[in-house]
């Protein structure tokens, strides 16, 4: 009767088969960096066979990597394990993102050589650029209006927070602008409620073409827009700015066979004048807007 613990001759074989199998990289390395076992996987990844790898030194596999690597192998080498990532050409010209561990085999207190294991980590890379490209997406989404990609209310807050910041800083002034689309529901009845985004993705346009690139347009719903304006030095530029941008939104627009001339009516609330919150800001923006309905809409109205 055969012992247990004794070992069949085609065990090597079975070994060998087994690693060739891995999609991944594994390999041993004398001490002088010589290469003593290679399975088939570097085929795939090198275009060089078992028979090729035997007897080749790590800096001619490596080629143009080995500088890249030397590091990692020298620190193996004085027997400290190594793990990494790199990004290792293909005989095809792709490249594949990798994980490599070295493994110094220590005999007697000595570093005999050192074995080699590199994870094709590609897929996982992939996995995790979809990934955060979803995150972002959804974060997109939650926190910009899906019609005209501006800013939404989930951002007022914070955007308003912002400014009020840089503007303490500066010891400046700032505005909140409250703008809504004059007869805004009439047009989208009469016209429809593609004409009418369509609309609304205009407007939103123009205002973000009128204002400076540090100011902030946000759409809350609807036709309700806000701009947060920053360094203003004065009252007057505030105003200055909400004229040009009631004159920009009264150029003419066709809607299917008709033109209109779109208007708005704007609320402004000033830093530190009319609050030193955010909250405080919105509301007498707003307040403002309805003194400018009630004032025959198509103008400005400064908060008081």
């Amino acid at each position: 009767m055969k012992p247990r613990n004794t070992v069949p001759k085609h065990s090597a074989d079975l070994l060998i088969e087994l690693v060739d199998h891995l999609d991944a990289m594994v390999a041993y390395w004398n001490a002088d960096q010589v290469c003593v076992f290679a399975n088939a996987a570097y085929g795939a990844w090198f275009g060089k066979g078992r028979a090729e790898l035997i007897g080749t030194t790590l800096q001619q596999l490596l080629g143009p990597l080995y500088a890249k690597n030397l590091p990692y192998i020298e620190a193996a080498y004085r027997g400290e394990k190594q793990v990494f990532e790199r990004d290792i050409p293909t005989p095809d010209g792709d490249v594949r993102s990798s994980l490599a561990t070295y493994i110094p085999h220590v005999v007697g207190g000595r570093v005999r050589g050192i074995f080699v294991h590199v994870a094709d980590v590609g897929p996982l890379k992939r996995l995790e650029r979809e990934l955060m490209e979803a995150k972002e997406k959804a974060e997109q989404l939650a926190t910009h209006d899906f019609l005209t990609g501006l800013p939404n209310r989930a951002l007022l807050q914070n955007s308003i927070d912002h400014a009020l910041a840089l503007t303490r800083r500066a010891a400046d002034t700032m505005a909140v602008m409250s703008i809504d689309i004059d007869g805004f529901k009439a047009i989208n009845d009469r016209h429809g409620h593609g004409e009418g985004d369509r609309l609304l993705i205009e407007i939103a346009s123009r205002v973000r073409a009128t204002v400076r690139e540090s100011d902030t347009v946000l759409r809350l719903a609807g036709d309700e827009f806000i701009v947060v304006a920053t360094a203003l030095a004065s009252n007057q530029r505030a105003t200055a700015l909400a004229t040009r941008i009631l004159e920009a939104l009264r150029r003419p627009l066709a809607l299917g066979p008709a033109t209109v001339r779109p208007s708005a009516s704007i609320g402004i609330a000033l830093f530190p004048v009319h609050g030193t919150s955010a909250e405080a800001l919105v509301a007498a923006s707003d307040a403002a807007l309805y003194e400018a309905k009630r004032a025959g809409r198509d103008r400005w109205v400064v908060a008081t």
